[in-house]
């Protein structure tokens, strides 16, 4: 199985589009565009699984740099998505906050 990154996607292209440009260089398994969550509109990118590796290879050659709809796609292997370190979110982010380390500051004396 071979997932392709598809990239630069127009915001009206529909996932039965993209399954038809794929589809002339081989069985294509999923398609899927990204969507945004709030607003329910896509990201303008998408991934296309093909079964076969040299069917997706064909595929990523012939339709890199081509036109789809009113944009100018690329198409490339899709990576493993990087893992992302948990901390750094929530209050702060992990890097202190504008107020200052608030642990005991009674010995730098008052802030004004």
């Amino acid at each position: 199985m071979t997932n392709i990154y598809v990239g630069n996607l127009s915001f009206r292209t529909t996932e039965s589009e993209l399954s038809n440009a794929f589809s002339q260089y081989g069985e294509v398994s999923k398609v899927s565009i990204v969507m945004d969550r709030e607003t329910g509109r896509s990201r303008g990118f998408g991934f296309v699984e093909m079964s076969n590796a040299n069917e997706a290879r064909a595929a990523i050659q012939g339709l890199h740099q081509s036109t789809l709809g009113d944009r100018t796609i690329s198409c490339n292997e899709a990576r493993e998505r990087e893992s992302r370190s948990s901390g750094g979110g929530g209050y702060g982010g992990g890097r202190g906050n504008s107020y200052g380390d608030r642990r005991d500051n009674s010995s730098r004396g008052p802030r004004y």
